[in-house]
């Protein structure tokens, strides 16, 4: 998957994920989802969030690879327990914008044993929180201050500081809940920082939102929560 990411990059295209929490699982708004994604292909599932609190984990990845067994399902987690194998990936994320070195390092040795067994995909990701207006559950959970949301250099050295560490993406995320996304300044500096693909979420729930998002410039990949997919539908890019 880093390849089809990379040759994304390098054609100049753009693609889009759908970003998928366990603990909002409801059979019937997800069945929903499906028949847009049936009109309107997406390129990847991202399926996790900040909490996972609940077992509906393993059923929404079944029911995704049943359904939609085209789209790439990639695990998008918060703890080493949600290391899941009949995932196809893993984006490994290091907090890179926060201090804290639970999220830096420390789940990752936790979870290293479990990765190298489960045969997945590992995609290791540079991770930056950034202010979207309010408090949001990811930086409640990761007890770290999200970027300034009208620093752009800020976030562009750290992206490029990941990049140099080794990092092969990165994920800027104004978090679940966000009243703003992530502004297209920050998205053009970063894009211009580093050479990797970039992730871009949080907020972008109308289909003008993405637009404005993708008119910042040639970014590779995209996601939306899931209220994103069920109020708005993207022609192709």
């Amino acid at each position: 998957m880093l390849d089809k990411l990379t040759g994304l990059r390098l054609r100049g295209r753009k693609a889009l994920a759908v970003l998928l929490d366990p603990d909002d699982f409801e059979p019937a708004r997800l069945q929903h989802l499906l028949l847009l994604i049936r009109q309107h292909p997406v390129d990847f599932f991202l399926v996790g969030g900040s909490l996972v609190l609940t077992e509906h984990q393993v059923a929404l990845i079944a029911l995704l690879k049943a359904e939609a067994p085209q789209v790439p399902v990639l695990l998008f987690p918060s703890h080493a327990l949600h290391v899941d194998a009949t995932a196809d990936g893993i984006l490994l994320l290091s907090l890179i914008s926060g201090r804290n070195p639970d999220f830096l390092i420390g789940q990752h040795v936790v979870a290293a044993p479990r990765l190298r067994q489960s045969g997945l995909q590992i995609l290791p990701t540079g991770y930056m929180l950034v202010d979207s207006g309010r408090p949001t559950t990811a930086s409640y959970i990761s007890g770290t201050a999200p970027l300034p949301h009208d620093k752009p250099g800020i976030a562009a050295a750290t992206a490029l500081a990941g990049e140099q560490l080794g990092l092969r993406l990165m994920y800027l995320d104004g978090g679940s809940g966000a009243q703003h996304p992530v502004s297209a300044a920050m998205i053009r500096a970063v894009r211009e920082a580093v050479e990797v693909p970039v992730i871009v979420g949080g907020g972008l729930n109308t289909a003008g939102k993405v637009h404005a998002a993708l008119a910042a410039g040639p970014t590779w990949w995209w996601s939306a929560t899931t209220s994103s997919a069920t109020r708005a539908s993207w022609p192709r890019q």
